[in-house]
């Protein structure tokens, strides 16, 4: 996961207010803190320290990672992978009965922020994906409860946006540095959140990975982390990001990996048993049975554009495409990107010459589709969520290469 690129504490004074006492965002305290932010819509505006908000010193941080995820990638287990790191945000989603939290998707793990009213709930939630991950997928998942008032205490702080890149829903954008620090502390072993016992479900409800991988259009999907380097300044890191989205917004060479008609579907999908080990209750045969009806309707309905029950096959997949989440800032740039090799290489050389004079350090992954996770309650609603990762190790594979730029 990219977050635990950031532990210097020069990460603090990116992206942040200019007032150190307060914040020019009039909000609501408690569990609605997180949805009585402002939503801004342009990403290119994503630096302007105006739109991040403090968040209370009484909330905490969730972090979650899958460990030696390397590995795991190497083995090919990309879709496995992302499961994982979605299927917390989905458990927590669930537990607090939908109600809006501030969220970052990670590829091979989740951080997240939660109110004091939240805590146990989270708690609970996080502890029972935890063993999930362990006994469906055969992968070990980390999760862990920060005090956002501990990443103060240390310097950091933890400051949060809403992203629209639709009129359906909103993305959180985290500055600061503090969950950089969270994840730091996580992988010492601090704030541990202790499996459930055995076979404890979490409710998954919602959490699909039905479409298959979208190819590239223009010539490679490019997976990119980008963030503060050891001698970067606010200034001029902000100008890095700033002039690193605009040279991908003005380009024709460059795009959301999500093509407009959607991404492809077949039956069965290739995420079928994903999908059924996610579900609770029933009998193996049962739960594999229900599934495999359940997405060949659905196949049926999305082939042929069949109208059912007010859900209109067109609006969903437009919706689909809209609400892709191929690109974030959480205390450094994330982007997945359906590019040309030419703009990869105008890419490449900002953030070399960047890197040299220590404001940025980066990592690139190169691979020939994406993939896509899903989140969705009710197909009926607009704000349904679609994570977007690279295929071939997407983020994950992009941070090693951080990790070795750093070494």
């Amino acid at each position: 996961m990219p977050n635990a690129m950031n532990p210097n504490a020069r990460a603090d004074r990116i992206c942040q207010t200019t007032s150190e006492t307060g914040n020019s965002i009039a909000m609501t305290a408690g569990p609605t803190f997180y949805s009585s932010i402002p939503v801004f819509r342009g990403f290119a505006s994503l630096m302007d320290p105006a739109l991040y908000a403090r968040l209370p010193d009484d909330w905490s941080i969730g972090v979650a990672d899958i460990v030696e995820s390397t590995k795991a990638i190497a083995d090919a287990r990309y879709k496995a992978v992302n499961m994982a790191g979605a299927s917390v945000i989905a458990a927590v989603a669930n537990a607090l009965e939908g109600r809006e939290f501030p969220f970052v998707f990670g590829g091979d793990g989740a951080s997240f922020a939660v109110s004091p009213e939240d805590l146990a709930r989270t708690r609970e939630a996080m502890a029972a994906t935890a063993t999930w991950v362990e006994e469906s997928l055969n992968l070990v998942m980390r999760v862990a409860l920060v005090p956002v008032s501990a990443a103060r205490e240390q310097g950091f702080d933890v400051r949060v946006a809403r992203f629209g890149p639709s009129a359906n829903l909103s993305y959180a954008m985290f500055s600061g540095g503090g969950l950089g620090w969270a994840e730091t502390a996580m992988k010492r072993g601090e704030f541990a959140v202790a499996k459930a016992v055995p076979g404890t479900q979490p409710d998954l409800t919602g959490l699909s990975c039905r479409f298959e991988e979208i190819p590239s259009a223009r010539g490679l999907i490019l997976s990119v982390l980008v963030v503060p380097g050891r001698d970067a300044s606010p200034g001029a890191f902000r100008k890095v990001i700033e002039d690193l989205v605009a040279l991908v917004e003005s380009s024709p060479d460059a795009g959301r990996p999500v093509p407009p008609e959607g991404p492809p579907l077949k039956w069965p999908p290739s995420g079928n048993k994903y999908e059924v080990s996610a579900m609770r209750g029933g009998s193996l045969f049962r739960r594999r049975a229900f599934v495999l009806a359940n997405t060949l309707f659905a196949y049926v309905v999305m082939r042929f554009g069949i109208s059912v029950g007010g859900f209109v096959p067109k609006t969903y997949v437009q919706e689909v495409v809209e609400n892709s989440d191929f690109r974030k800032y959480d205390d450094g740039l994330r982007m997945i990107l359906d590019c040309t090799p030419e703009l990869e290489r105008a890419l490449t050389n900002v953030l070399i010459a960047a890197a040299s004079a220590g404001i940025v350090r980066y990592g690139l992954h190169r691979q020939d589709a994406a993939m896509m996770t899903c989140f969705t309650p009710s197909a009926l609603r607009s704000d349904h969520v679609h994570f977007i990762d690279g295929a071939r190790g997407g983020y994950a594979s992009a941070a090693t290469a951080l990790k070795a730029m750093a070494a």
